[in-house]
């Protein structure tokens, strides 16, 4: 009984001590005690992030970009839109518009009649550098519903020589001033600019409705207990608006109404010229302020 006992559990003795070595074998083999994941995955895993997303390098303002930018190189990329679009002067549309003097014109509109889809014609978007910019990383994001049906371009810097090209083929617009960009990894120094807001001219209407009390903004419309707005985008600070008798505090501001000088009224009318007759409070929220702005643009 004992023999038969003692051989029984030897046995079992030696089964385990197998297991356990196969067990370690086969975690080393496989590497699944490994604290990070392999470089190549043997399949995606929805929900899961690739290993660096988090920390991808910030994308440069499009004026520092376009500083840096190549023309040639612009040219090469773009041989991938001559599918659909021509660019020389007098060339028929094709699939897509043709692209001539395209840098500075509005959006959706002339080009020799052709049919822009409905979403675009909505944005009332002027293509300037910042605007292609963010169209060409995505058409279908700017305008849910264009006709457009290419993906986008994902590097940030081909999409600037693509409208540097775009902007020698007819344009020819100065270049923005590059901004000030901290060095990478480094905080921002003291008072230094924050990276522009891009509007939405959509968002910006409606924000605007609060503004229909005293304003109007349609071109020809009369002036009400505000200015006319129509066309002030560019204008000079309490300029002509119909004989609008705008406050000596206003007058005495000069300079015109460019982006930078709206958001700083829109921060806040009282603080910007003391003795206004706005009694508008202004708009706290930076991104609503660049919309309003972006709406303002639309209405020549």
């Amino acid at each position: 009984m004992d023999d038969r006992f003692n051989t029984i559990a030897g046995w079992t003795l030696f089964g385990g001590i197998v297991a356990l070595g196969l067990s370690s074998l086969s975690a080393h083999y496989y590497g699944a005690n490994k604290p990070e994941r392999p470089e190549t995955m043997g399949y995606a895993i929805e929900g899961v992030e690739a290993e660096g997303g988090a920390g991808a390098a910030a994308v440069l303002p499009i004026a520092n970009r376009l500083a840096t930018g190549d023309v040639a190189k612009g040219e090469a990329i773009f041989a991938k839109c001559k599918a659909c679009h021509t660019i020389d002067q007098g060339a028929a549309n094709g699939i897509g518009p043709n692209l001539w003097a395209t840098v500075g014109e509005a959006a959706a509109v002339g080009k020799g009649g052709f049919a822009f889809s409905d979403a675009l014609k909505a944005k009332a978007a002027k293509w300037d550098f910042a605007t292609l910019d963010e169209w060409l990383t995505n058409p279908k994001k700017f305008a849910d519903g264009t006709k457009m049906s290419f993906a986008g371009i994902a590097n940030p810097q081909e999409r600037a020589d693509v409208i540097l090209y775009l902007n020698s083929k007819g344009s020819n617009l100065p270049l923005p001033a590059p901004e000030a960009v901290p060095a990478a990894g480094a905080a921002p120094a003291a008072g230094a600019a924050a990276a522009p807001v891009v509007g939405d001219a959509a968002a910006g209407e409606k924000i605007f409705a609060k503004c229909k009390a005293c304003h109007t903004i349609e071109a020809g419309q009369p002036n009400g207990i505000g200015p006319n707005l129509a066309g002030i985008a560019g204008e000079k600070v309490a300029g002509d608006r119909g004989g609008f008798q705008f406050s000596d505090a206003l007058k005495a501001k000069g300079g015109v109404w460019d982006d930078a000088t709206l958001d700083t009224w829109l921060t806040g009318p009282a603080k910007f010229a003391a003795g206004t007759k706005m009694t508008f409070a202004g708009l706290p929220d930076a991104k609503q302020r660049a919309d309003v702005i972006a709406y303002l643009k639309t209405k020549k």
